[in-house]
């Protein structure tokens, strides 16, 4: 669990931007720190990633760097996920990527539970590659959890990052339980959720602060 916060940072400007209900009235600013804070959230992954040594010919002499040993696949929850997903795609530049298009109903009347919906899946071939699953609010967990299982129809990934902008404790902790072989990155853990799933102080709808609201 890495939370990008938890040491001082220009991170920390970037989101109190998006939280700030003034700063939210520009779309293209709210964007803009979503895609930086996904760019940021990349960098630290890649610390972790595994590398292989080659040589480089500059215009003077060969010169020794290291390279990504193996293939990445960034995933991006729609539509709200895309700013954020278009960060983490500015440093894995020759990433692949799958999109999944999941979102929240109603609860059940029966379990009093979000229950996920799933219109659209688009992925590579997942087999032996690192699968970098992004979604800007990880609230329930569900939703991340039910993408990346289905996720696992195209094949098994050699490892597993979950990367979000906010997370809530019980989001957090339902995704481990559910996913005990990823990696949890996030930006900034908020306490609870209201009665609607909401992350509290969270930043509101991110979908619609980043794309107009939906009918």
């Amino acid at each position: 669990m890495f939370v990008l916060t938890q040491s001082p940072s220009v991170a920390d400007r970037f989101l109190a931007e998006l939280r700030s209900v003034e700063i939210q009235k520009d779309s293209m600013r709210f964007r803009r720190n979503m895609e930086r804070l996904g760019a940021l959230i990349a960098y630290e992954i890649s610390k972790e990633l595994d590398y292989k040594k080659e040589e480089v010919q500059s215009p003077l002499e060969k010169a020794s760097t290291y390279v990504l040993e193996r293939k990445i696949v960034i995933g991006a929850i729609l539509r709200a996920g895309i700013p954020f997903f278009q960060g983490f795609l500015n440093i894995f530049d020759q990433s692949e990527s799958a999109f999944i298009a999941a979102y929240r109903s109603n609860k059940s009347e029966e379990t009093g539970n979000v229950e996920i919906n799933m219109d659209y899946v688009a992925s590579p071939d997942l087999t032996g590659k690192v699968l970098i699953l992004t979604d800007p609010m990880l609230a329930t967990g569900k939703s991340l959890v039910v993408a990346y299982r289905t996720l696992l129809k195209y094949g098994k990934p050699s490892e597993v990052h979950l990367a979000a902008v906010l997370s809530s404790r019980e989001g957090i902790e339902y995704v481990k339980n559910e996913i005990p072989e990823a990696k949890l990155w996030t930006v900034a853990i908020d306490e609870k959720m209201n009665e609607k799933f909401f992350i509290v102080p969270g930043l509101g709808d991110a979908g619609d602060l980043a794309f107009g609201p939906k009918k």
